[in-house]
């Protein structure tokens, strides 16, 4: 699988377009369209960017293997759960938490 395959799988997987990446890691959408047709390689902070914004390694978008990190479960409502906890004071963020795991065993 190339760099750009990964990328675009990424992508979709995330539910972006390539508009949205393209803003979020602030280039333009052309620059953003020619790595996932492996026309242009990004440059190491684009990179660092990109990785950042799916939650996986730089390892893993330049071909290397997945690691327990990339896994497909970060979805962007888990990461955006994650996001939200991590603001939380401990009191609340342990309130919540609960709450999630009683609404998990209600559905089992």
């Amino acid at each position: 699988m190339t760099m750009g395959d990964r990328l675009r799988e990424l992508r979709l997987r995330h539910n972006y377009s390539q508009d949205e990446v393209a803003r979020q890691i602030g280039i333009t959408r052309s620059a953003y369209s020619h790595y996932e047709i492996n026309n242009r390689q990004p440059v190491y902070e684009t990179l660092r960017k990109l990785a950042s914004l799916f939650g996986v390694s730089l390892d893993y978008i330049i071909g290397g293997e997945p690691s327990k990190r990339d896994s497909p479960a970060l979805t962007p409502e888990t990461i955006e759960i994650i996001r939200l906890l991590s603001t939380m004071d401990q009191e609340k963020r342990r309130l919540s938490i609960d709450r999630m795991m009683a609404v998990i065993k209600q559905v089992d």
